[in-house]
């Protein structure tokens, strides 16, 4: 009768499924997605900004018509809550690593409030920050 052959003692490589997700990982990982992100798409958004002005009012207002309009334009809008909330993101993440270059927050429980509070308080700013872009939008009469 054969016998299965035993497993080897040997550790288990380190990849992404053997790790447990936490929001520490989850804000290193938003961090440098967010970095990516604001320079990619920014830098093609600044771009195509400057070429269309270079290229006369006609070319701009076509370019512009893309993102602002009459009415609630999805593009710029999509693109303009995502970037604020990458900047508001990438920002409140340097925060928390300037801290711990200081050498505080590496306690479990403190490490991860801190990682969450990033979390909370990029998605608030963007908020407080639309709601104030946007207020005369969504409340016409008000002052």
């Amino acid at each position: 009768m054969a016998t299965k052959p035993s497993k080897p003692d040997r550790p288990i490589s380190p990849h992404l499924s053997h790790y447990k997700w936490g929001p520490a990982m989850l804000v290193s990982i938003l961090h440098r997605a967010t970095g990516d992100g604001m320079a990619t798409v920014g830098f093609l958004l600044f771009t195509g900004w400057l070429a269309a002005l270079a290229g006369g009012k006609e070319s701009y207002d076509w370019y512009m018509s893309w993102f602002t309009g009459p009415g609630w334009n999805v593009l710029g809008y999509v693109l303009g809550v995502g970037l604020t909330f990458a900047l508001f993101q990438h920002m409140m993440s340097g925060i928390r690593h300037l801290v711990l270059d200081t050498g505080a927050g590496y306690e479990l429980k403190t490490n991860k409030l801190g990682a969450m509070l990033t979390i909370v308080a990029s998605v608030v700013l963007t908020a407080l920050f639309w709601g104030v872009l946007l207020h005369g939008v969504l409340f016409p009469g008000a002052k």
